[in-house]
């Protein structure tokens, strides 16, 4: 009986010396794509952003997602490097006035300038298809 408090005890005291050990929530998780470590939030309260939104479509339809679902580029959706999954968002395309809401359920965009990646039903809603980028504002929707 001694010998197994004995070794339960220094059990517990080799668990207290890992130190660090970090547990996040699900989908949450830091991630790094081309040496950039991105860092999800774990809420999405009082986000707004303003940059440039781009889109994809037809080669990504049908594959997986970050999320884990389907990208459907019909859908109203979007990609976002830090926002979680599942945030509905409003992005107004602030050269033409137009808007739409979207929910996050991938990571991107990666390509340097550009703030959320949205689906091709979106990125129609906003008229940006022809143009394929366009000056936008992402603020939360509570």
């Amino acid at each position: 009986m001694l010998r197994k408090i004995s070794v339960f005890i220094v059990l517990l005291s080799l668990i207290g010396c890992g130190g660090g050990t970090t547990v996040y929530k699900k989908n949450v998780k830091p991630y790094t794509v081309a040496g950039t470590t991105y860092y999800p939030l774990e809420s999405a309260k009082g986000f707004t952003e303003t940059g440039v939104a781009s889109w994809y479509g037809g080669k990504f339809h049908g594959r997986k997602t970050a999320s884990g679902e389907r990208y459907n580029q019909n859908k109203m959706t979007a990609a976002h490097k830090t926002l979680p999954f599942g945030t509905k968002v409003y992005v107004k395309n602030l050269e033409n006035g137009k808007s739409a809401v979207v929910r996050i359920n991938d990571r991107g965009p990666f390509k340097k300038g550009r703030v959320i990646d949205l689906s091709k039903a979106a990125a129609k809603k906003l008229d940006i298809t022809k143009t394929g980028t366009a000056k936008v504002r992402i603020k939360v929707k509570d």
